[in-house]
């Protein structure tokens, strides 16, 4: 069988805190460029990866969650955009663009097909699949418009905004009606929530003394839908401002360096004074609304609606350093590596 070099980003061993480069190593191995008759596999050159907060828990030995843990010494996983090179499946045939759990490597060879999809809208960047029409972008339509239940008119506060769900989720919601207030950790992320997302304020939390004052200030009417992204001091300032009958989406609580020794929330009771609905979620619980999504982004992308910031690597040498600028607030955007444009 042909075989070509295939370069590899593989997990080194199990972390505490936030990843380092040094968790992770570049390695080249080798890949046979055909697919077995009757392995049901496919063979994927990867094109495109995506830099995930997620992917920190799965450095985790004791990781309680939705996914398991990376295998020290395995390759990397996460999503990606793909074309395929050679296919034992009937869906999928050679030439087609895939998106769908890959892996950190140049070639990968697919036997589980949960979330991996056809390409069908190559009238957009193909880099959008892991951003604006990926996991991101749907975790942002589902839990804006399923978890968080909006109205128009109401008062909605993103953190993490300029991040590859809070941009869309803060668009979506202006596009809904709403008046949006998003928080960012630099000037020029704060400036680009206001001067291209459409954000109605923004605030740097790093130049903030005191959260609780900074929310009041803008948004004196208090909340009526807050995105969370981060969890800890941010989240506790929110409930403060929660107003009557508010929800709350638990997306994420990229604030917590390790799954011990967080800060703890000390203003649950509001959920009760103020009658607060709050509530986690996976974009995976709403895997029957994705074609709606697809469907609905594109239009909103097409017309000028919605724009999308990525913050793209060249390189797959380049994706240890890119995952963890994320946890630093290095990115601006999306982060995507490229890893080959062909």
């Amino acid at each position: 069988m042909e075989e070509a070099p295939n370069k590899q980003i593989v997990f080194r061993d199990f972390i505490v805190g936030n990843p380092k480069e040094t968790d992770m190593e570049l390695k080249v191995g080798k890949v046979g460029l055909k697919v077995p008759e009757g392995s049901g596999a496919v063979l994927v050159k990867n094109l495109y990866l995506s830099c995930d907060p997620y992917m920190r828990g799965r450095m985790r030995e004791y990781y309680d969650s939705y996914i398991p843990p990376f295998a020290p010494g395995s390759v990397i996983e996460g999503f990606g955009v793909s074309k395929v090179v050679a296919s034992d499946h009937p869906n999928f045939k050679a030439g087609d663009l895939v998106s769908g759990i890959t892996g950190w490597e140049e070639y990968t060879l697919i036997q589980k097909f949960d979330q991996f999809r056809k390409i069908q809208s190559v009238d957009i960047p193909l880099s959008y699949h892991v951003g604006l029409l990926g996991m991101p972008g749907f975790t942002a339509y589902a839990g804006f418009y399923e978890v968080c239940s909006p109205k128009k008119g109401e008062y909605v506060f993103v953190s993490a905004a300029s991040g590859a769900v809070g941009q869309l989720v803060g668009q979506l919601a202006k596009i809904y009606g709403c008046y949006v207030v998003g928080s960012a950790g630099t000037k020029q992320k704060v400036n680009l929530l206001k001067n291209k997302l459409g954000f109605d304020e923004a605030f740097n939390y790093k130049e903030e003394p005191d959260l609780d004052a900074a929310l009041k200030r803008c948004l004196p009417q208090g909340i009526d839908i807050y995105f969370d992204n981060v969890g800890g001091a941010m989240l506790d300032a929110v409930l403060l401002n929660m107003r009557l009958h508010g929800r709350i989406a638990v997306c994420g609580m990229v604030s917590q360096k390790s799954m011990s020794g967080a800060e703890g929330i000390h203003n649950l009771f509001m959920l009760i004074t103020k009658r607060v609905r709050m509530r986690g979620f996976l974009q995976s619980d709403y895997l029957n609304l994705f074609p709606q999504f697809v469907d609905q982004i594109i239009n909103y992308y097409k017309q000028g609606k919605i724009v999308y910031i990525e913050d793209m690597n060249e390189g797959l040498e380049s994706a240890p350093a890119a995952l963890v600028g994320l946890f630093s607030g290095k990115n601006v955007g999306k982060q995507v590596i490229c890893v080959s444009a062909d």
